[in-house]
């Protein structure tokens, strides 16, 4: 078994680790995501190889007591308190609507992430674009399970798994993304991605601005998808999911009391220009949604129908 890494790190504010990284996990069934015993484990993919993360559930106030196994342990632990917001700044953030007043009073714990890791945020987003949370997180398991790897040390004894590498999503063929439920438009967007994979982690070093721009010129990335990566990968505090139909209308059910389209979303998130996103977060974490009527869209297939010879 791989030798375990360790580090203590105490934070200068309290921490909800939970909160923090709850957008990093992609659905319940998240391959590279594991709850359990009052410990969270991660399998994650860096810069110098795979790593097996262990956290241990802890009081907002106490030091992190993390664990790590891998080629990537040491570079993960390094990078801890940065990826669980150390460098988030709250300065200048003023809440003028009361839901919002609440929703910060009762996270407080809570920070905008900066994993550094463009493609592990970037390259789900893309499998998430314009379809049901259910055929999003359904897609994305699906491909981590069939091409990711076992995370290293003892996260391999608990089906922990890693996402795949760049060149290993590269040579993934067309119908392996069908019947992982990801349609040719999105693979194609992810092939995209992985063949300028180097540039685009480069983007974790570029101001916000820069880091968009690079991230939109990939054709099949746009305003909703780099948003998606930034407010995870960049620590991004505006990087509003601008185009989801849900954001805008629950935010603005949250402010006002109705929902609005993204035009009225940029007009009433205007008195929080550079902390956006931090609305929108918080207002989730609070469980501001507007009420929902109808029934749920049915999950759909990309697989190609087979027909009946005509008579």
């Amino acid at each position: 078994m791989d030798t375990a890494r360790h580090r203590v790190w105490r934070p200068l504010a309290p921490l909800d680790v939970g909160a923090t990284w709850g957008t990093l996990r992609r659905g319940a069934g998240d391959p590279t995501w594991q709850v359990g015993g009052g410990v969270l484990w991660r399998g994650v993919r860096t810069p110098q190889g795979p790593a097996t993360l262990r956290l241990p559930r802890r009081p907002a106030d106490a030091p992190v007591a993390a664990r790590a196994w891998g080629p990537g342990a040491e570079w993960v632990l390094e990078h801890l308190p940065r990826m669980l917001g150390e460098e988030d700044e709250p300065d200048g953030f003023v809440p003028v609507h009361e839901p919002v007043v609440q929703a910060l009073r009762r996270h407080p714990g809570w920070r905008v992430p900066r994993t550094g890791l463009v493609l592990e945020s970037l390259v789900p987003a893309v499998v998430e674009q314009k379809v049901t949370g259910q055929e999003a997180f359904s897609g994305w398991r699906r491909v981590v399970q069939r091409f990711g790897e076992p995370a290293p040390g003892p996260g391999a004894g608990l089906g922990l798994r890693v996402p795949p590498a760049a060149a290993t999503l590269l040579a993934v063929p067309s119908w392996e993304w069908l019947r992982a439920g990801v349609s040719p438009q999105r693979a194609d967007t992810v092939l995209r991605v992985v063949r300028v994979a180097a540039r685009l982690e480069e983007c974790a070093a570029l101001p916000h601005a820069a880091a968009r721009a690079r991230l939109t010129a990939v054709p099949g990335v746009g305003v909703w998808t780099a948003a998606e990566t930034a407010h995870r990968a960049l620590g991004d505090p505006d990087a509003v999911s601008f185009g989801d139909y849900h954001v805008a209308a629950n935010i603005g059910w949250a402010l006002t009391g109705r929902p609005v389209d993204d035009h009225g979303l940029v007009e009433l998130l205007r008195p929080y220009a550079g902390h956006r996103y931090r609305v929108q977060r918080l207002l989730e974490l609070s469980g501001a949604m507007r009420p929902r009527r109808g029934p749920r869209m049915a999950p759909r297939t990309h697989l190609p129908v087979t027909r009946p010879p005509s008579r």
